[in-house]
């Protein structure tokens, strides 16, 4: 466990150095994250002005905190999963996994922790923000056990998130390409900005089961509001082991169809 650390600090380090050879970039990447993020919550002002139904069990203030876990995540997603894990079907296309196979070190770790996306840290800055202004506007501070359910819970939805991109990304070992799945993904993701409770029928036991994007959002916002249930607590953490290994499963058998240039 030890190595795997050191490891991760060294990848760290190189994508440090890397955005500080670039610091205008890094700044300017900051400040337009910064102002995506904002324009996240325009939709919620929209559906929250006088005279719309508002969102069924939540409060504008309580639905601007799963506006700020989805900014959250979104940053995670975008800062410190796809940009490894993107690279990696161009290594598949071009039969230079090898490089990656033949170091002494677990391939999918590798692969992870090639490259971060450091200036995507602003969204966290946004969801922090949003998150304090929440609770001043409720007049109250969040619980302790509710911080701690919260942090729980979006470890939950990191590890959830970061192995549905491994199954997609698995699946460029058997299709030339997989930009439209790609695509996809990202399109269903942004729907994660809204509570669970606006959609119903299919769409609810899709975004809850099928691509739980109210793991992801929804729950660790009512977590840090305190109205996590212990048995949806316990749903989610089953959920994500079982997502964890189905992808690890997924990408070692994968890797079996591979062939490198050499080949």
């Amino acid at each position: 466990m030890g190595r795997y650390v050191t490891l991760l600090r060294m990848q760290l380090r190189a994508s440090a150095l890397l955005a500080a050879q670039y610091r205008w970039d890094f700044l300017i990447d900051g400040a337009l994250s910064l102002f995506w993020a904002a324009t996240a919550v325009i939709p919620l002002f929209v559906v929250y002005t006088e005279g719309r139904a508002s969102i069924p069990g939540w409060s504008f203030d309580e639905a601007m905190m799963v506006v700020g876990w989805f900014i959250l995540v979104q940053g995670v997603l975008e800062g410190a999963i796809n940009p490894g894990l993107a690279a990696v079907v161009d290594h598949i296309r071009k039969g230079t996994l090898d490089f990656v196979l033949l170091k002494p070190a677990d391939a999918q770790f590798l692969v992870s922790t090639s490259r971060f996306q450091l200036w995507r840290v602003a969204s966290l800055l946004t969801a922090l923000t949003i998150f304090g202004v929440v609770f001043n506007r409720l007049g109250r501070a969040p619980a302790l056990l509710d911080i701690g359910l919260s942090v729980l819970l979006m470890w939950v939805a990191v590890l959830t998130l970061y192995s549905m991109w491994i199954l997609i990304i698995s699946a460029a070992f058997y299709v030339v390409k997989i930009d439209n799945l790609n695509y996809l993904f990202t399109s269903i993701f942004d729907a994660g900005r809204w509570p669970i409770s606006v959609f119903k029928g299919g769409l609810r036991l899709l975004f809850t089961f099928v691509v739980p994007l109210a793991l992801m959002t929804t729950f660790p916002a009512e977590a840090l509001l305190g109205r996590m249930g212990s048995s949806t607590l316990a749903i989610s953490v089953s959920a994500a082991l079982v997502f964890a290994t189905a992808s690890r499963w997924v990408w070692r058998k994968s890797l079996r169809h591979y062939t490198s240039a050499s080949s």
